[in-house]
């Protein structure tokens, strides 16, 4: 938009100094921030017939009042004010909450239209708004926007109309040409004015249809410039190595590769031995063999005499890969060293010693890794497993050990492919998506809570087998506000049931590091037969003997978790089971556990929760990588995400795009975005 556009949003009339500085609450600052301030959603007052309406859905009836208003009191100055009103066929029960004054304008057999929340197995619609008379907004769709402080929602629609009739003409397109007509997209001028004010739902989906594909444009062409220009600015040193040795490692496993390993391997073999820096994020689920494309492209890079590093987030998960990667490299001269600070001493100076010298080719760590006097003589690779327990800065400062080494990121959560290309889309992704032949498919069953005894004997007979068994629950201790079992209950009570019999371990995330990697190992090597914790187990521990998993509460826990959880077992060659105990009250909590039980498909399951939970809930916290888009929703409007990103990345690999006039904006905007040096666009 135009210089006139940022101008104070103070210049509109009837915008004072008080409402400016609650407008600028809600980032409304200019002009231009008002104008695209656009409705979260719309009033639909159209009457419909109440058989099609859902139960807890919002509608607007129109009838005859068949009851005397009834007002009664409750609590301090609440009240209920309930009557009778037929809507066509139906008697209904219509509840106005503390608008005791409505009474008095209520009369007997006379025309209301009244819009609130149908309840399908009451009859019953709670009042948002009632009107005396037969319905005048028919044919009305109105905005509703999210407010502050004491701005009205009216408000809001009398400043954005004042603003629209002083400024709306001056709207500029923001859109190059070409896209605009091979979409059919509606331009920005009469998109906005529609998205404010629409007269009917067919021409609001238009105008909706072409805000979704600019936010995804925009925000996807910062990420394939920042991918474009992180590559060029890093060039990679491309690694030197012989591919009939990397076969001839290859031909030497255990076990033939999958035909997802064997896409995987190819990838990043092409990206090690190409001029740029690989940064790349490998997904594959729990047990899909991830660490043996590690381990493919470590013994290439120690082919091209460079070394390789392997970083975990804890001690017995770096001792496993540790342990993994010198048996995979037994029949080679390869030279696997493990570092955490455990290893202390006279071990600890010789390791970091040959590390220097060139001697150690991979080194297998926690963060102690990234520590001043760890010092490699020509780091070439280096990967991190469970990427997303590390910080940037953790994994910024393993890199910079090297001269712009090549980046593998590893993770058991399986991404949905719209986060992946929205939180990760400046790097490559590579998806292990088969799991290897002859792994059996672990058991999962629904249990109620009532069903506990019968639980307790399933643990008393896995581990009667010499089996182990995991107990997980959602919280430490008991909690007041929330009606779950708690880990330090259920050890107590378990300890107490199977006392002289089995040793019951105790883990959560109250215990220091140490003190977990105790636990652990007790657990590991068969000190402790059942283990109760909290989701501390989560990652990456592999416990061949450990066959059950039962998980309280699982209701409470989203489906990537779950299944996170649920991949701790099914490690050996025995059968496995996972034990879901839930009383659900939800409809989404019944869901997930029937959704649970049906698949053991890590990525059919992310899907699933993405559309269950939303996009910010998915790593199980408010994830700083997922953007905020006012009209798109990722998880709904994937397929225009995924043609903006098409779009973008052909757009940023042309020519014409960085010098042609229609992409001016564009070309400003990646500028402004503080993603990329302003330079670099010159």
């Amino acid at each position: 938009m135009n210089n006139i556009f940022d101008r104070s949003v103070s210049d509109i009339k009837g915008i004072g100094e008080e409402t400016s500085v609650q407008l600028g609450e809600m980032n409304i600052f200019t002009i231009g921030d008002l104008i695209e301030y656009l409705p979260y959603r719309y009033e639909d007052y159209q009457l419909r017939d109440l058989a099609e309406v859902k139960h807890d859905e919002r509608v607007t009836v129109e009838g005859q009042i068949h009851s005397q208003p009834l007002l009664t009191y409750y609590a301090k100055k609440k009240s209920r004010l309930t009557f009778r009103v037929l809507v066509g066929r139906y008697l209904i029960n219509a509840i106005c909450f503390n608008q005791p004054y409505m009474k008095n304008k209520l009369t007997l057999h006379e025309t209301v239209t009244i819009t609130g929340k149908w309840d399908q197995h009451r009859q019953t619609i709670t009042v948002n708004e009632l009107h005396v008379g037969p319905n005048v907004k028919q044919q009305s769709i109105e905005p509703v926007y999210s407010i502050k402080g004491d701005l009205s929602v009216k408000g809001m629609r009398r400043f954005i109309t004042i603003a629209l009739k002083q400024y709306g003409e001056q709207i500029t397109e923001n859109l190059p040409t070409p896209l605009l007509q091979k979409y059919k997209l509606l331009p920005k001028k009469e998109a906005i004015r529609i998205m404010h004010f629409p007269s009917n739902h067919q021409e609001l989906k238009q105008a909706r249809r072409r805000f979704v594909y600019e936010e995804f444009l925009l925000f996807q062409l910062k990420m394939q410039a920042l991918r474009k220009f992180e590559r060029e600015a890093s060039a990679g040193t491309p690694l030197q190595f012989q591919e009939s040795k990397v076969a001839s490692f290859i031909s030497g496993l255990p076990f033939p590769l999958t035909n997802a390993q064997e896409r995987v391997k190819k990838e990043i073999l092409h990206d090690l031995k190409s001029p740029y820096r690989m940064n790349r994020l490998l997904q594959g689920d729990v047990g899909s063999g991830k660490t043996v494309i590690a381990a493919i492209a470590l013994y290439a890079a120690v082919l091209s005499k460079t070394q390789g590093a392997l970083m975990v987030p804890t001690e017995i998960l770096a001792e496993q890969h540790a342990h993994s990667l010198k048996e995979l490299f037994n029949k080679t001269d390869v030279c696997v060293e493990l570092l955490t600070s455990s290893i202390k001493g006279k071990k600890r100076k010789d390791i970091l010693a040959r590390l220097e010298a060139g001697s150690v080719h991979i080194l297998v760590g926690t963060h102690a890794l990234i520590q001043d006097e760890v010092v490699f003589k020509k780091l070439g690779l280096v990967i991190t497993d469970e990427q997303h327990r590390f910080g940037v800065g953790q994994r910024k400062i393993l890199r910079e050990k090297g001269e712009n080494p090549d980046v593998l990121f590893m993770t058991a959560t399986p991404i949905p492919r719209t986060l992946a290309i929205t939180v990760f889309g400046e790097m490559d992704v590579s998806i292990i998506d088969e799991l290897p032949a002859g792994r059996k498919s672990i058991e999962t069953y629904w249990a109620k809570l009532s069903m506990l005894d019968r639980i307790i004997n399933f643990i008393e007979k896995e581990l009667a087998k010499g089996r182990q068994a995991y107990v997980i629950c959602p919280l430490i201790e008991e909690s007041e506000k929330l009606d779950v079992q708690n880990a330090i209950d259920v050890h107590s009570m378990l300890s107490l049931h199977f006392q002289g019999k089995w040793n019951i371990g105790l883990m959560h995330g109250r215990l220091s590091s140490d003190e977990k990697e105790e636990v652990m190992k007790s657990f590991s090597e068969n000190v402790v037969q059942l283990l109760v914790s909290t989701t501390v187990v989560e990652v990456g521990v592999n416990v061949p003997n450990a066959t059950l998993m039962v998980i309280y509460d699982a209701e409470r826990f989203g489906l990537s978790q779950l299944h996170q959880l649920r991949g701790r077992v099914g490690r050996g060659s025995e059968q496995s089971y996972c034990i879901l105990l839930s009383d659900p009250k939800s409809e989404v909590g019944k869901e997930r556990m029937r959704i649970m039980t049906e698949t053991n498909d890590g990525f059919v399951l992310s899907e699933k929760d993405l559309e269950l939970r939303g996009p910010g809930d998915f790593f199980g916290r408010k994830q700083s990588g997922v953007p905020e888009f006012k009209v798109a929703d990722m998880v709904h409007d994937y397929r225009a995400l995924e043609v903006a990103r098409e779009d973008a990345n052909k757009l940023i690999n042309s020519p014409a795009f960085w010098e042609h006039p229609d992409y001016e904006f564009l070309r400003s905007y990646i500028s402004n975005s503080g993603i990329i040096d302003g330079e670099k666009l010159d």
